[in-house]
């Protein structure tokens, strides 16, 4: 896509967006006299505190200077959901938006309580982008902590790696296994940089563990891993693992971590020994 094509997409983009926007969803009286439907350019630039020439250039596709500080307050006087703020960065300046987050616990969906449940051999993992636990199966369970029994503010995936011996006893590659999340909690820490429980948080694990350091200064960033895990289980003995970590798609930012049995192994046979005697002990 060249400027003028970018532009054009721009410019058709901001006007159905205006147009979709009722003045009382705004907050602002309808009048008896409006020939289009929506919001008017004057008034989406009130909204935004720009002023309405320039607001109007920005509708018309012309070349002209922006902002990341204007186009947010464009997008919200549009009312704009995360995707479409996404969108409208990439149109106007070439790059992505800064990423927004909302400080509150998510919640897992029924439809993703149904897939950690459907997932009964894989130990699945679902961690927020804090990489807090906050959702499991019964494999997972089995294979690394009964998660139930932690305290909630320790129920942390690198927390636990770094803070519990079984968990680095469980890991033959131990190394590749904290890199490979120390790498998808270094995106997070790079997309949130406004949100000081990051800096709050690397700093009382350093106090807790002086290896995590060692691992934190290689600066090793990666969104998605892939790991090949080997496990020599304290019950059951070697198992080995495919670590794939999907983002769950929506505003909520979590990731579902899913290890795969390899296959041509007893891994398998192995998950649904421990998982009975799991179930036992409960």
């Amino acid at each position: 896509m060249n400027t003028k094509e970018r532009l054009q997409a721009l410019s058709e983009f901001l006007k159905v967006h205006r147009a979709r926007i009722q003045p009382s969803e705004a907050g602002l009286l309808s009048g008896s006299r409006r020939r289009t439907p929506g919001l008017r350019r004057e008034e989406v630039a009130t909204i935004a505190g720009v002023s309405t020439t320039w607001y109007t250039w920005l509708e018309q596709g012309r070349e002209i200077k922006m902002s990341v500080q204007v186009l947010d307050r464009i997008a919200m006087a549009l009312q704009l959901n995360e995707d479409e703020r996404q969108y409208l960065f990439m149109l106007a300046l070439e790059q992505p938006a800064p990423t927004t987050f909302i400080d509150k616990s998510p919640t897992i969906s029924p439809a993703l309580t149904r897939i950690l449940s459907e997932l009964h051999d894989c130990p699945t993992i679902i961690s927020d982008r804090r990489c807090n636990i906050v959702g499991w199966n019964q494999a997972a369970a089995a294979i690394f902590l009964d998660f139930s029994r932690i305290p909630p503010e320790q129920r942390n995936m690198i927390w636990l790696l770094f803070t519990r011996k079984e968990l680095k006893a469980l890991a033959v590659n131990w190394s590749d296994f904290v890199k490979g999340f120390l790498a998808m909690f270094r995106s997070y820490y790079g997309q949130y940089v406004a949100d000081n429980w990051y800096s709050e948080f690397i700093e009382k694990i350093s106090e807790q563990n002086k290896d995590f350091r060692t691992f934190w200064d290689q600066s090793d960033v990666s969104t998605a891993p892939d790991v090949f895990i080997e496990f020599r289980h304290a019950k059951v003995g070697k198992m080995l693992f495919d670590l794939t970590t999907l983002q769950v798609q929506g505003r909520t930012d979590l990731r579902c971590s899913v290890y795969t049995p390899a296959q041509d192994s007893d891994t398998d046979s192995k998950i649904r020994l421990l998982m009975s005697k799991l179930e036992e002990a409960n």
